[in-house]
């Protein structure tokens, strides 16, 4: 490649053989690389200063150096400093090594002519080059809140100086680094409230993610999950000048503040790119540029680097700069990553090279072709390769585990029921785990190898990331997470013809907790498939709503308007936030014309439901009379148990206060097999009539434990215990974030010997490694680890204990007339159960 300043055949304008756009550390770091190696190169910056994007961070901020693991191959220096130790250091950097920049000269247009480049810049003028790098970033162009009152002057973009705000409450809205940043810069003098629309903090550094969960275990902020700003309203009166009002999991909630600062991330660069030429691999307006494994992009000799090109990591975009000179000059060298995925393959393919084996998973799997190499690069890096046998079991129905799976090569079968026949096949270029992605709910079924395969097994936090920044991939996975659940719940009868017309024409709905599906006495609009959490079915009885029955993911709710033609028999309100999907009606009466073992099941199932409300409602009037006044009617036991959080528990340990003698032999007994600290308080938790639900571990289905946990000792068992490990280090995080109160900070002893109760109960003490003084997170753990079962319910003399299962417990309570709830047999009754 020629590095001489005029090419051979140059046009008569001003020429180089690269030009490099942007002056931030991926443009930096190229342009020291380029002068290392004498290269003819011109450097442009839009502004009147280098490193714009560094320039915007808060006074005083620490920048820092992420990935640890990564190395720096560059000579542009980096190590985490203040931003004003960072800046002096590159603009000594631009001095020592005379670097050829050229300021406020801001580039409007490139244009591929037959040789070269030709670059249009705002004041006219025109360049040409063999060779452009595309080094810009995105931050000129942030993204604002898209919501009435999203504009008034107490909402703000950017946070410039932290120390000109005291004693305010201020709502940080963004879960991303900048967000984190800005609360933690804000805390000491003002009151902080991060609103995060994640469950968790999973895209922030290392670093951010340990402050800010000190800062919040300190009282300095708090946070709220799953939550999304619907308005700002601006008050008149009062000390706040507005109010935040926000979707959050319990509902809608109203947050006086003084002021909001949105730190949203920037709008797509695609009108940009799009202009200049370069492809893109989906329609997704938020997609990222086609780019090869050398930067190189759709429009020959552009090459794109740094945050443009998805990576906005500074040692990423350092280490991108150094590599794409060289690639530029033809010079042989691997990514950083290269030796980390010849890893990955040892086992896989071994006798190709890197590129090679990327390239065969591309072709295998259409679903990665809508990822760009570098996006694929990093998939890879993060997952596990697999390669399970004829036979092998790769998760079982009702798992807890919630990776996702690509298939490379092989053939696997999926089982719905106990039945050993293969419900259906799964082949190479497919994938399975959707339901698990979207909903982190239990595996809907087994899957088995059926030929020897390779998987590539990726985490779900990674494939989360990955489908929010691919709309593309996002829709096609929801889309076949919708077939599967029309496929579970309605019916494995249905043609493949019907089942892609319903999963294409559904429409996907959530709802917060405590918010209405449809409403008695509406008219029809279709069938709700509960995709992920749960609801509750009501009607007015007496003049009251009365509870009749819960319903779980996995199931469905509004046939009988379907099969009866009449308006909404009873009102559906989500139980927690709630995941659905929407049916239509005429669709659903089409399908349902022409399978006539469908039409049987929801006739037989409407049958079934009149009989059941009949029954309830005699319940209700007749032996309950003073009726619907009276605190103990089933109805309100499923009240008081979905305000317990049995709604989104998995098991919930209940005692019978009828029975119980207050021995506490099932709290001794759990202290004597648990490290001398119990995980349940018998007196702490609240009774309704006589049954007591104790201070005690409902193992969510989405544990609210698990969320913000610095070393990741939270984990769910296969069949669903959750359970903290050895590696915790005290924080108390998983404490603070437990809306149950069941989690405490506990010193564990050593066992030597067996106790009282592992005697009796034949249990063999376990070695624990936890010592004296330090204080760990400790929680019920269901005995995960002992054969027999929870030793608090064999401990219990008199059978008042017992651990079930809430769906049942729920059905339960909506159709039995027992005040005794140990001495029936839980049938499960339920909506499409």
């Amino acid at each position: 490649m020629s590095k001489n300043v005029i090419s051979k055949q140059a046009p008569m304008l001003e020429h180089f053989n690269t030009i490099i756009i942007g002056s931030g550390p991926s443009g930096l770091s190229a342009a020291v690389r380029a002068t290392e190696q004498k290269l003819s190169y011109l450097l442009l910056e839009a502004e009147q200063e280098p490193a714009s994007t560094i320039r915007s961070y808060l006074r005083g901020k620490l920048v820092m150096s992420e990935p640890r693991a990564l190395p720096i191959r560059s000579p542009l220096p980096f190590t985490a400093s203040l931003r004003e130790v960072v800046l002096h250091t590159w603009e000594r950097t631009i001095i020592d090594y005379n670097l050829n920049i050229r300021y406020g000269s801001k580039v409007i247009g490139i244009h591929r002519r037959e040789k070269w480049l030709e670059l249009e810049l705002a004041d006219g003028s025109q360049i040409t080059a063999d060779h452009v790098v595309l080094a810009i970033g995105v931050q000129g162009n942030l993204r604002q809140l898209e919501i009435p009152g999203g504009d008034v002057p107490q909402v703000q973009y950017q946070l410039d100086d932290p120390q000109a705000y005291q004693d305010e409450t201020i709502i940080v809205i963004g879960g991303g680094d900048s967000g984190v940043e800005n609360a933690l810069a804000l805390t000491g003098r003002n009151q902080i409230i991060i609103l995060n629309r994640a469950d968790d903090f999973s895209n922030c550094k290392e670093s951010n993610l340990t402050q800010l969960t000190e800062a919040r275990k300190r009282g300095a902020l708090d946070w709220l999950l799953e939550t999304r700003p619907q308005a700002i309203e601006v008050n008149t009166q009062g000390e706040f000048p507005i109010t935040v009002i926000a979707n959050t999991p319990n509902g809608i909630e109203r947050i006086p503040c003084h002021r909001v600062i949105a730190r949203l991330g920037a709008l797509p660069s695609r009108p940009l790119l799009e202009g200049f030429g370069v492809g893109f691999p989906t329609d997704d307006y938020a997609a990222l540029p086609s780019l090869s494994s050398h930067y190189e992009s759709s429009v020959p000799g552009l090459y794109i680097i740094g945050a443009l090109a998805g990576y906005p990591l500074i040692k990423q975009g350092i280490n991108q700069g150094y590599e794409v000179i060289e690639y530029i000059l033809g010079n042989p060298v691997e990514p950083a990553d290269t030796a980390l995925l010849r890893d990955k393959f040892a086992s896989f393919c071994n006798d190709r090279g890197v590129d090679d084996v990327l390239e065969k998973i591309r072709k295998s799997v259409p679903l990665l072709k809508m990822l760009t190499t570098l996006q694929l690069r990093e998939l890879v890096l993060q997952s596990n390769i697999l390669q399970p046998e004829p036979g092998d079991i790769i998760f079982k129905r009702n798992d807890y585990s919630t990776t996702f799976f690509f298939i490379v090569e092989g053939e696997l079968d999926v089982l719905i029921d106990e039945a050993d026949k293969p419900d259906a096949k799964l082949k190479a270029g497919q994938f399975f785990g959707e339901m698990a992605l979207v909903s982190g709910r239990r595996r809907a079924g087994t899957v088995r190898a059926n030929t020897k395969c390779v998987l590539i097994e990726t985490p779900r936090r990674v494939m989360q990331k990955l489908v929010d920044s691919v709309q593309s991939m996002r829709r096609v996975l929801n889309e076949v997470a919708i077939k599967w659940v029309v496929h579970v719940c309605i019916g494995l009868t249905l043609s493949e013809e019907d089942l892609n017309d319903l999963a294409t024409h559904a429409t996907p709905k959530s709802f917060a907790a405590g918010e209405e599906l449809f409403h008695e006495g509406d008219q029809a609009d279709g069938l709700y498939l509960i995709q992920s959490g749960s609801v509750t079915v009501s009607r007015i009885i007496g003049g009251r709503e009365v509870v009749l029955y819960y319903v779980a993911a996995g199931n469905y709710v509004g046939e009988w308007s379907l099969v009866s033609g009449e308006p909404r028999y009873a009102t559906v309100r989500a139980a927690v936030a709630t995941e659905a999907v929407l049916i239509d009606a005429s669709r659903m009466s089409d399908i349902i014309a022409r399978n006539p073992e469908i039409r049987s099941e929801l006739d037989a199932r409407y049958l079934k439901h009149l009989q059941d409300q009949e029954k309830r409602q005699q319940i209700e009037t007749t032996d309950h009379p003073s009726a619907l006044s009276n605190q103990s009617t089933p109805s309100n036991l499923i009240s008081f148990l979905i305000q317990q959080g049995v709604g989104e528990a998995t098991d919930v340990l209940l005692i019978d206060e009828s029975l119980c003698v207050r021995c506490n032999y099932c709290e001794d007994a759990c202290a004597d097999t648990h490290g001398g600290a119990t995980r349940l308080d018998r007196d702490a938790g609240p009774i309704f009539a006589n049954i007591r639900v104790p201070t005690s571990c409902r193992h969510c289905e989405h544990p609210h434990c698990m969320k913000d946990c610095p070393p990741d000792a939270i984990h769910r068992a296969p069949h669903g215990e959750v359970y903290i490990d050895d590696s915790c280090i005290g924080c108390g995080n998983c404490q603070q974030n437990c809306p149950y109160d069941v989690i405490q900070m506990a010193v564990i002893q050593d066992q030597p010997e067996r106790s009282i109760w592992q005697i009796l109960l034949g249990i063999h003490p376990k070695a624990v490694p936890i010592v004296g003084g330090s204080k760990v997170a400790v929680k019920c753990d269901m005995c995960k680890d002992i054969k027999e079962g929870p030793v608090c319910v064999r401990a219990c003399p008199v059978g008042a204990a017992l651990r079930v299962n809430p769906e049942e417990l729920l059905n339960y309570a909506g159709g039995s007339n027992s005040d005794s709830i140990t001495n029936e047999v839980f049938l499960t009754e339920s909506d499409g159960n």
